[in-house]
């Protein structure tokens, strides 16, 4: 069970709460970890596994393996993990896809929420929409206007169905009252090669995980979709700027440590306090600012309220925009 609320704990006296602070050394995994990865290789939510692991396994002494687990948007290793054993040897990569949008977006999602526990962020940063070479399009205005020329001959990618990359563009289509075509692929890797080969035409994904591609030309930034401009990316518009019908563009994305439900609350909290000992080191921080991201530092109590509340907006967003789509 998780830790008692605040108000509980303050009504109790000092001694009677003290038992239920967890510190890092309170807990280590006795036999080897899989950290299951929420998508393909070559995404962020792969990016933050593979930083990750090396740093747990060298502090618990034991192996911790990333291992993909990609397809329906995240939600195929959403479910393994559920299904493991609640002792801390199975732990996920997630991030707002099958953390957040899901539970609104797929009709028969074959795990709920109660069954995920939030254990600690990792990284947040906006999306970017980014074009190939091939396509004429400069600035977002001109995008609109290839689309609205070819209304369904407009093909964009995305990272997979229900991730923040599918309903980025989802949104920006609704409020441009534009169509196009969407070609789900199987993570971040997968859809940016075939953008590269001129399959697809656009797509937007994390920053943190297409900004190699921009910054060496391979592909065409058009805007973020932050509500402001990324540091890493001065020259490139907020999605707001570009155009009157995109005035009230907003989608910042986030990932995350996650386990299944029955977790020991030590165990969570020592999970948790690596984690975010890992983000406050040096190296750690500069990688982020690299990649155009910042660190989600947030302990198991406050990720898990930032991971409702954030569940609640991408409802909200579904339900508007009519979108729901069978899972698998």
């Amino acid at each position: 069970m998780r830790s008692m609320s605040r108000r509980a704990a303050l009504a109790l006296p000092l001694g009677a709460a003290l038992p239920l602070v967890a510190r890092a050394d309170d807990w280590k995994p006795n036999q080897p970890v899989r950290l299951l990865v929420a998508s393909a290789p070559g995404g962020t939510t792969d990016i933050m596994a593979r930083l990750l692991s090396p740093r747990l396994q060298s502090r618990w002494g034991t192996s911790v393996v990333a291992e993909n687990r990609a397809g329906a948007g995240g939600t195929i290793c959403t479910l393994e993990m559920v299904r493991a054993r609640p002792d801390g040897s199975t732990i996920m990569s997630g991030n707002i896809g099958p953390q957040a949008i899901a539970y609104s977006l797929f009709r028969n999602l074959p795990y709920r929420p109660e069954q995920v526990l939030a254990i600690a962020g990792t990284i947040t940063g906006p999306n970017v929409l980014v074009v190939n070479n091939d396509v004429p399009a400069r600035s977002v205005a001109e995008l609109a206007a290839l689309i609205r020329a070819r209304p369904g001959q407009v093909s964009y990618a995305s990272t997979g169905v229900g991730q923040s990359t599918h309903l980025s563009p989802v949104l920006m289509l609704q409020m441009l009252n534009a169509e196009a075509i969407h070609v789900p692929f199987r993570g971040s890797g997968p859809a940016q090669v075939d953008l590269l080969a001129a399959n697809v035409n656009f797509l937007i994904d994390n920053l943190t995980g297409v900004i190699e591609q921009i910054r060496s030309g391979r592909v065409r930034a058009l805007a973020v979709t932050s509500r402001e401009r990324s540091p890493q990316l001065p020259n490139v518009p907020a999605m707001r700027e570009t155009m009157p019908e995109l005035a009230s563009y907003e989608v910042n994305t986030w990932f995350g440590i996650f386990g299944p439900a029955g977790l020991p609350n030590a165990t969570v909290q020592a999970i948790n306090a690596e984690v975010n000992a890992w983000l406050d080191l040096p190296d750690t921080r500069r990688r982020f600012t690299d990649l155009g991201g910042e660190p989600l530092k947030l302990s198991p109590e406050a990720f898990a309220d930032f991971v409702v509340a954030e569940t609640r907006k991408w409802a909200g967003v579904v339900r508007r925009e009519g979108i729901q789509v069978e899972a698998g």
